[in-house]
This record gives structure tokens, C-alpha cells and sequence, in this order.
């Protein structure tokens, strides 16, 4: 047996109002920022499970890293090293992606919990930016997010699995070619043909290998590519509508292979012990889990939950910046050179400070950022150990705003930060508006993607206002 042992997410700060789209609908979607990719969401995302368990957690070490996203940063490389390093996992770690659909979400956690059941502790991302046509539907409907679910043995679990289904057809119902831009789906009533069927096939599979019967259900999550899948599951089910979880249509979207994750996630945050969790998801066929919840609740729910995220936000992005963060609307570049690939032999010697965000403490007690071999303190040399900065709050000491960086949202604000356990840091923050910007702000650090050179992306940490 097998199940989840902890869980985080995270939600972008912007959101960009459907009808700024057009079109037409109500309410809004997640939008992550220009300097954010799938991989830096699911850093966001890792960071906030990891730290609950390292903290309340008894079971083994993470040995397993599994990404899954419809969104790589590369298309050929592996994308999950930069979070196995950002994260500051061992580099015994296995490491694995899936993709191509956004079934793969689900399908992750499932193998998640089958690497549980071999005594594996597996830590599982799920992440994605999602762009569709411009005024399309799927440009409207959707969000990016990304969510992360420590998996393992169930005599930890906070959630165990009780049984599950799964079902693979061929049919052309979302699909993307190598080098296109936007995905493309077929006439919703033949996907609704043959997935329906199959989607309630499988969810009755997964009921029946778990010995639940739909009326002992506390909540039921239902995915898909085209909701219209999978509407007909409650009424075939018996279900009540009360049972039907809540998919975030309204101020999230549908958050590509992170969907199904992040609304269970939500579901965590307010659920009881005996809870039984019905999570289904429908692209290209269907995987279904049926889940438990236990009286390890309450001890493992993040530090911020999924409605926290969705409250933080910024409403007013405007439709042509998303547009151009997202590479489709043309514009005037910065006056400024592009910027160089970063290069390969100094993000190697400097691997645990631009990613795992490691600086060093003298024996005397001062923190220095980016590490350093000479105390500004006691002007000691050597006497310093590592020390991880990432998760400490910071403030700002001083700022300034630059109108003429390279940067796809001018201005770019560079800030002195001061950490509340020593240090200080110049650097950029993010997620902020110019004008609300004064010294003494809270802030906490965010792994973003600094630029991209000659077609290698730079990550590194930037500093932003506590959310």
C-alpha cells in the first residue's frame, strides 16, 4: 500500500480578466510571469511540500524526482535536474519526465504512489504554462500552476491509495506538432464520443478495485481536455452535487497537466480523516485513483493553501503584456545588446549558490551572500560553513528602478535585501509594482528565469514581496 504524504502549490501572482481576452466569459485566469517557466512553478511548488516535510515528516529521504508538464523549457534535456538542484535534493536522485498530454499530471502521481508501494519516496511535480490561440478558447480557459505531492509508503501517508483504473485510446482530440505554437483540437463531439464512455468506464473500474461505492464519496474530481468529457460521470454515478469538487474554472483555469493535482490539492486543504477522494483525469483516455484521506491531515497541510494563492494576486495584467510575454505579439526590444549564454563552466563551479541558493556563515556569526572565503565581519579567512538562504524572509534596505535594462517588464527593480538571520543580498525582485516599493518591505526569495541566451536559459533566485 501506498499514498501521498504531503503536498504544496503554487499559484502565479498576474491574472489576465477573460473579458480583456475577449470573447467574452466571466472571471479570470493564473498567468505566470515573464521571468516564470513550468520548471521555476515547479521549484515554487517543491519548495513549499519539501519544507513541510523535512519538518514533520518520519518517512525516508526523497529518492525518486518525477516532472510532469506539456511545457519543457527544453525540449531535449532534462528540465528536472534544475529542480532536483534547486531544490537541493541528493544527486543520488532518480529523475524522470512525462509529457505529451496532459493526462501525464495524474499519471505521474499514480506512478508516484506505485514507486510508494516498492518502499520508494518519490517527490512529484507537476507543472504548466498553457498558451492558446490568441482570443481562442483555450487561451481563455486555461491558467498555469504547478503542484508538487510527496509520495510514499502508506503507514505515512495522509492520503492513502484504495484503488485505481486506467484506460489508453487512440483519438484526435488535442494535439500539437514539434514547432508549432498553439495546439489545436478536433470537433468537441467526437472526443465526447469516445471519451465519455471511457471516462465513466474508468471511474467505475477504479470504484470497484477500491470497494467504494460513489455514494461513500466525499469529493469527485473530474479532468479534462473538454469538461464536456466527462459531464456526465455525477449523473451516472448517483453522485450529488455536493460531491462534485470545485475544478477553479473561475479564477485559475485549467492548468494543463497540473490540473487534477491542484485541485486535489485544494481539496486537501480543508479535508477531514475518512474522506474518500474520487480524482479522474481525461486526455487521450482515462486514469482514475481512488484515495483516503488519515488522521495525518492536519499535521501535513502546507503553509499556504491553494485559496491563499488564488487570493494573492495582481488583476490588472493587461491582455498585450501577456501577449507579449508569451512570445506572440511582436515589439520593440530593449535598446540594449541580447543577452550572452550563460556560461556552462561558472553555473558548474557555482551550481549550489544559482541554484540551491547557498551562501556561507562565518564562525562569528555573519551571513554573506553569495558565499565568500574572507568574514566582512571579523576579516577571519576560512571559517565559514554552508548555509541555505532560500527560504529565509528578507526586507528591503535600499532600491532603485532601472528604465533601461533588458527586461520584458520595464522597470526593472534592483534591491539591497537584508535577511532577517544575516546577510545581504543585491538583487532583482519580481512580482511587484514600482510604486508600492519602500524600504523596509517584506520579502522572500522566488527561483525565476533570469533571460534566455543563444537558446540556454538562466535561472537563478530573485527576491519578491511576501505572499
Amino acid at each position: 500500500m501506498s499514498g501521498i504524504l504531503g503536498y504544496g502549490a503554487y499559484v502565479p501572482y498576474y491574472r489576465l480578466s477573460r473579458q480583456a481576452i475577449g470573447g467574452g466569459g466571466k472571471g479570470e485566469r493564473a498567468v505566470a510571469s515573464y521571468d516564470e517557466d513550468s520548471v521555476s512553478m515547479a521549484v515554487e511548488a517543491g519548495r513549499e511540500v519539501t519544507r513541510m516535510f523535512d519538518t514533520n515528516s518520519g518517512a525516508g529521504p526523497i529518492d525518486t524526482l518525477v516532472f510532469a508538464t506539456t511545457s519543457p523549457p527544453y525540449a531535449e534535456k532534462l528540465n528536472a535536474a534544475a529542480i532536483t538542484v534547486a531544490l537541493d535534493l541528493p544527486t543520488s536522485v532518480r529523475s524522470m519526465e512525462l509529457g505529451g498530454n496532459t493526462r501525464m499530471g495524474l499519471g505521474a502521481l499514480l506512478l508516484g504512489t506505485d514507486l510508494g508501494a516498492a518502499g520508494k519516496t518519490a517527490l512529484v511535480c507537476l507543472s504548466d504554462v498553457v498558451v492558446g490561440g490568441p482570443g481562442g478558447a483555450r487561451e481563455r480557459e486555461s491558467g498555469d500552476g504547478a503542484v508538487a505531492f510527496i509520495t510514499g509508503p502508506d503507514d505515512q501517508a495522509i492520503a492513502r491509495v484504495l484503488g485505481q483504473a486506467s484506460s489508453t485510446t487512440e483519438v484526435l482530440d488535442v494535439w500539437r506538432l514539434p514547432g508549432d505554437q498553439f495546439a489545436r483540437q478536433w470537433e468537441e463531439r467526437f472526443g465526447i464520443e469516445v471519451l465519455g464512455p471511457i471516462s465513466l468506464d474508468t471511474a467505475q473500474r477504479a470504484l470497484s478495485a477500491a470497494n467504494v461505492a460513489p455514494d461513500q464519496l466525499t469529493s469527485v474530481i473530474l479532468d479534462a481536455t473538454n469538461k464536456r468529457d466527462v459531464a456526465g460521470i455525477p449523473r451516472a454515478l448517483g453522485l450529488k452535487s455536493e460531491q462534485v469538487a470545485n475544478m477553479l474554472a473561475d479564477n485559475l483555469g485549467r492548468c494543463g497537466a497540473a490540473h487534477a493535482g491542484m485541485v486535489l490539492a485544494n481539496t486537501l486543504d480543508t479535508a477531514q480523516a475518512g474522506d474518500k477522494i474520487l480524482v479522474l483525469s481525461t486526455a487521450d483516455g482515462c486514469d482514475a485513483v481512488v484515495l483516503e484521506v488519515t488522521d495525518k491531515i492536519n499535521q501535513a497541510k502546507p503553509k499556504r493553501s491553494v485559496q491563499h494563492w488564488l487570493a494573492s494576486a495582481n488583476n490588472e495584467l493587461a491582455y498585450n503584456t501577456y501577449l507579449k510575454w508569451r512570445g506572440v505579439l511582436p515589439f520593440e526590444p530593449p535598446r540594449r545588446p541580447d543577452p550572452d549564454r550563460p556560461a556552462a563552466p561558472i553555473m558548474r563551479r557555482h551550481e549550489r549558490w544559482k541554484y540551491s541558493f547557498y551562501g556561507s556563515r562565518c564562525e562569528c556569526g555573519q551571513g554573506h551572500l553569495p558565499p565568500q572565503r574572507a568574514c566582512v565581519k571579523c576579516r577571519s579567512i576560512d571559517k565559514m560553513k554552508e548555509e541555505r538562504f532560500a527560504d529565509e524572509p528578507c526586507k528591503v534596505t535600499t532600491f532603485t528602478l532601472d528604465h533601461l535594462a533588458y527586461s520584458l517588464q520595464p522597470p526593472v527593480i534592483s534591491t539591497v535585501a537584508d535577511f532577517d538571520v544575516g546577510g545581504r543580498l543585491a538583487c532583482e525582485l519580481t512580482d511587484a509594482d514600482p510604486a508600492a516599493v519602500k524600504i523596509g518591505n517584506r520579502l522572500e526569495m522566488t527561483f525565476r528565469r533570469f533571460y534566455t541566451g543563444q537558446g540556454v536559459h538562466n535561472y537563478f533566485w530573485k527576491a519578491r514581496p511576501q505572499r
